[in-house]
């Protein structure tokens, strides 16, 4: 190993650090700073050092999960005013067909009276050779001005709907663009948080990429152990439903492909990505991001959780898998990860939703 190698993993855990922080406002993960062993050679990387890399990956990788899930949001919410703009377009297309029959029909009617009765009904009654017939013709004539009132109001109506429309247009368009620029900003921060994470790795030689793997391993084992000797299991014994099933079918069939945030298949996905479409398939949409699945589904205790069940984790609700049973989850971890089976217990569990409730 060349000199000052340690030294070098030591500064880019710092430098990649205060990136991490200056990407996100708000969210301060402090880089830790390796501690040198009494022992060790300035050249010497310890396990220490690679400790310390593993947690920072762990806050950048995190903190890429948060923004990637800002970024679904707007991502949705930008589909769905599309949609909104799209079905108002329609809507004011017709209103305004609508209309020109309106206003035609009422110039129709217009010239009908203006032709017919010029003359005041007493003229007209006194000129007539049938008084009968003119009285006949007269109701009519009411009968034509109520539905000459019916016309007017209907146009009045139609131009109120019209406007309301595109008033309704114009605001969505106004959210579709601040969702455009949402998306936008959260796109930059999950670009520069896993870069950050790549650079960190990079400094790593092949022996030390294979330690920080044994840790993040060990790391992981250690709380899945921790978890299941809580006793946790002997509670939880729910058998999944029939649209469970299909959707621990669809998301076990996902293993081995690669996860890339925002993605939602078929070839790769994120963490949520792969949970929505697995109960899409399932006929059971339900949220696109882990914290509206968090938010919208119904929440039940661990000891009832039943294969098919999403666990959310993290406070912040940046990350979800898909419970198997037996302790196991799949889920498609983090970048450079593939959708991959799991302790339940290994990450911190926020809570547990049910989507077929």
């Amino acid at each position: 190993m060349g000199t000052g190698k340690r030294g070098l993993i030591a500064t880019a855990v710092t430098v990649i650090g205060a990136v991490a922080v200056l990407a996100a406002p708000g969210t301060a993960f402090a880089a830790p700073s390796p501690t040198p062993s009494p022992t060790a050679s300035p050249s010497t990387v310890t396990n220490r050092d690679i400790e310390a890399v593993r947690k920072q990956l762990d806050a950048l990788y995190h903190d890429a999960a948060v923004a990637t899930d800002a970024y679904n949001a707007a991502e949705e919410k930008a589909e769905q005013q599309s949609a909104q703009i799209v079905a108002l377009a329609q809507k004011i297309v017709k209103g305004q067909e609508k209309l020109a029959k309106l206003k035609a029909r009422a110039g129709a009617a217009a010239a009908a009276q203006y032709r017919g009765y010029g003359l005041s009904d007493e003229a007209q009654l006194m000129l007539s050779d049938d008084p009968q017939e003119f009285l006949d013709s007269t109701g009519r004539v009411l009968q034509g001005q109520r539905a000459t009132k019916a016309l007017i109001a209907e146009l009045t109506r139609t131009q109120q709907d019209l406007k309301q429309y595109a008033d309704d247009a114009s605001a969505q368009w106004t959210k579709l663009e601040a969702n455009r620029k949402a998306k936008a900003t959260a796109k930059k921060k999950v670009q520069q948080q896993i870069a950050a994470a790549e650079k960190l790795e990079s400094q790593l030689e092949v022996k030390e990429k294979k330690r920080l793997a044994e840790l993040e391993e060990q790391a992981a084992h250690q709380a899945q152990t921790a978890w299941l000797d809580s006793g946790v299991l002997d509670e939880i014994g729910g058998k999944a439903s029939a649209a469970g099933k299909i959707a621990v079918a669809f998301a076990t069939t996902q293993m081995g492909k690669p996860y890339e945030w925002g993605a939602e298949g078929p070839d790769s996905y994120d963490c949520s990505g792969l949970t929505s479409q697995a109960w899409a398939s399932a006929g059971k949409p339900i949220p696109r991001t882990s914290q509206e699945q968090w938010k919208q589904l119904k929440r039940v205790d661990v000891k009832n959780m039943r294969p098919g069940d999403l666990i959310i984790y993290f406070d912040d609700a940046s990350h979800v898998a898909m419970y198997l049973g037996d302790g196991a989850i799949v889920h498609a971890p983090r970048p450079g990860r593939t959708v991959t089976i799991a302790g339940a217990g290994s990450m911190p569990i926020l809570g547990v939703v049910r989507p077929d409730a």
